[in-house]
């Protein structure tokens, strides 16, 4: 493993406010700046912004302000908003300061001497939203082919980069290094694109057509082609010509993230740029795909652009973070929706990871006075030796599936040891195990392995959700400082013995989710592990060892043979009963009764109190967050004393075999059918 690692985001255009699109691109590029610094490694971390060309011009006329003035003005709102997103960035560029424009004219100087660039007429389409020259066989009905807006027939004298003379490099240079452009579908579509004749580059615009530029060192007339100017920037921040020492540290850059509608700049014009000047190109181009809402392009004019700053209000930093890298395939083209980002948070986030903490603390305070146990008698070999191994690679797996990066998988991973976790306790039930003579003992086996996992996850999740591992860390009483590598290590004899320090929720549960639900959607089931992959996910099977799985869910008990005859009812008769799923809140058992427990549940648009008979065969513990069915129109009565506002479903007759509940993590409140 190399110890430095250098990743670049693109330099945004600040010809707006900043969107969803500019926040994947720099929270996917953070997550790996903040792994490869948990590996030890010395990072460079470069984003910035891109600040000059026809569309600020354009912008800031439209404004009636100076192009600079505009630029300043617009340049807090990225830089506020990564602050806001827990942006780990090394430098921010702005390429109007002098550090850069620097080098650009040394670089086209440079070329210029060497014969690299020279002076032409030229005659093609000009698309201004792209701020490119388009040939007659690409353009068509007059559009442009990228951005599909008009283009205008433009006659003028301009420099150009020799680029057509690295075509047939860049070909054999893609097909030796198949990591050089990633995924593999963005590869194969540089590759199409070069099988026609690539033309030299036009690098230079007059000045009697735009002004707003760097200015060509050996032609004042001119200013620089925008993107000449803007990739650049990936080689003048790190010290090219200005540092050689420190440039020789950073470069090759380990990674260029970037949206795939500026592939081709990234992946034709810079390499082949590079190789002019002596250079290696970047060691891996990345592409990602983009964001629809809703189903529709995102655009001003549909007035559907996703604002991240209101994200963040409403929903929380690392929950956004979460979201934006756990829903898509890194790469592929996303659907963004407000539900979907509630159902992922509430799934995910509130009653897979933070109830995962919140009763394994709680359990550690009730049984363990609130100390983390040494690991005792086994309670189930199987399960615990499943738990161990997923948590001893875990940060290795996570790194494995950043490296490509598939950060849909590493979350899996955090998914898959979450579920190995609660399904070991629901099955190994800490709260009957207290009620037995040797039950101390096994207690403290469950209550170590959960905390020994959940200590793995807080140090790996940092990279994904840094303030939730911070505070995970601190509820578990660990003193990290996650600008350090640590060295993790199962059973190291340091964590049993911490006192932990339950606190807040890490994500409470969002109500008054819109979600939908259909009879398709809520089918009555037995409850399935958490942290399964959603139907958008690749599918991936669990995770297990060569000599352990996970172990089954116990089977719903066949219902008797020959039941009783039982009268049928109509569909009108059925129709009267109203069945909602609701959401365990708060659950206790009743005083002087073995059966009797008082729930507090949560039906989305009101809470009320039911009184059930499941104390048998359920803790109240055991029950916190589930989500169940009820009867929610029945008449209110008294149960020893206490008014009961519904019905729980259960499985059994005479004795609970199991409460019913729902399939899909549907909302509180909805209607089952």
């Amino acid at each position: 493993m190399d110890n430095t690692f250098y990743i670049t985001t693109p330099i945004y255009y600040v010809n707006d406010v900043p969107h969803i699109g500019h926040a994947y691109t720099t929270v996917a590029a953070d997550v790996l700046a903040r792994f490869a610094r948990l590996r030890g490694q010395h990072v460079f971390f470069l984003t910035g912004l891109d600040e000059h060309g026809q569309k600020v011009q354009q912008a800031a006329q439209k404004a009636g302000i100076d192009p600079q003035l505009y630029c300043d003005r617009l340049a807090p709102q990225f830089e506020n908003l990564w602050k806001r997103l827990n942006i780990s960035n090394d430098d921010f560029v702005r390429t109007t300061q002098p550090r850069h424009k620097i080098v650009v004219q040394k670089t086209l100087q440079s070329l210029y001497d060497k014969g690299e660039i020279y002076q032409s007429d030229y005659t093609g389409w000009y698309c201004t939203a792209d701020e490119r020259f388009w040939t007659e066989k690409d353009v068509q009905d007059g559009l442009c082919p990228d951005c599909k807006r008009p283009v205008e027939r433009l006659s003028e004298k301009n420099y150009f980069f020799r680029m057509s003379a690295y075509q047939d490099w860049l070909v054999r240079y893609i097909a030796d290094h198949p990591d050089f452009i990633k995924p593999p579908s963005r590869r194969n579509e540089v590759l199409g694109f070069l099988k026609q004749p690539l033309e030299d580059l036009s690098i230079s615009r007059p000045k009697s057509r735009l002004s707003w530029g760097i200015e060509l060192p050996f032609d004042r007339s001119y200013v620089t082609y925008v993107w000449f100017d803007a990739l650049v920037n990936y080689i003048s921040i790190p010290g090219y010509l200005t540092n050689e020492s420190q440039f020789q540290t950073w470069w090759p850059a380990n990674f260029h993230l970037i949206g795939k509608d500026i592939l081709t700049t990234h992946s034709v014009y810079w390499p082949t740029m590079l190789r002019s000047l002596g250079l290696e190109p970047p060691k891996a181009i990345f592409a990602h795909g983009w964001w629809t809402v809703e189903g529709e392009k995102m655009s001003k004019s549909r007035g559907n652009v996703v604002d991240p700053n209101a994200m963040i209000d409403r929903f929380g930093v690392d929950a956004f973070r979460y979201f934006l890298l756990r829903e898509v395939p890194f790469g592929q083209d996303g659907d963004f929706s407000k539900n979907a980002m509630v159902a992922r948070i509430n799934s995910d986030l509130a009653n897979g990871l933070g109830n995962l903490l919140s009763r394994t603390l709680t359990m550690i305070d009730r049984y363990c006075d609130g100390v983390i146990p040494t690991s005792g008698q086994s309670v189930d070999q199987a399960q615990e030796t499943l738990i161990r191994q997923h948590t001893e690679k875990l940060f290795a797996d996570v790194g494995n599936a950043l490296a490509i990066p598939e950060f849909h998988h590493s979350l899996q991973f955090c998914s898959w040891l979450m579920t190995l976790c609660d399904h070991y306790i629901e099955t190994s039930t800490p709260w009957a195990l207290a009620k037995q003579p040797n039950g101390k003992d096994k207690i403290a086996t469950v209550l170590y392995h959960c905390s020994e996992a959940l200590r793995h996850l807080s140090y790996v999740l940092y990279a994904f959700m840094p303030d939730t591992a911070v505070e995970m860390a601190r509820q578990l009483g660990l003193s990290w400082d996650f600008s350090k590598p640590v060295e993790l290590k199962w059973n190291d004899g340091t964590f049993p013995g911490t006192r932990i320090a339950k606190g807040r929720s890490l994500f409470p549960r969002i109500e008054g989710s819109t979600r939908s639900s259909t009879a398709a959607q809520t089918t009555i089931a037995p409850k399935l592990n958490k942290g399964e992959p959603r139907v958008t996910d690749q599918p991936m099977p669990i995770p297990h060892s060569s000599s352990t799985t996970v172990p089954p869910t116990p089977a719903v008990q066949q219902p008797n043979p020959t039941p009783p005859t039982v009268a049928p009812i109509t569909i009108d008769d059925f129709m009267k009963i109203q069945l909602k799923t609701a959401t365990v809140l708060t659950a206790e058992r009743v005083p002087n009764s073995e059966k009797l427990i008082k729930l507090q549940v949560d039906l989305g648009t009101e809470k009320r109190q039911i009184v059930a008979g499941i104390g048998k065969k359920y803790d109240p513990d055991a029950l916190l967050g589930k989500r169940i069915v009820i009867v929610a129109n029945l008449q209110p009565r008294k149960l020893m004393g206490l008014e009961s506002q519904g019905m729980v479903l259960a499985a059994g007759e005479a004795n609970v075999e199991g409460l019913i509940t729902v399939l899909e993590d549907v909302a509180p409140g909805i209607k089952v059918k």
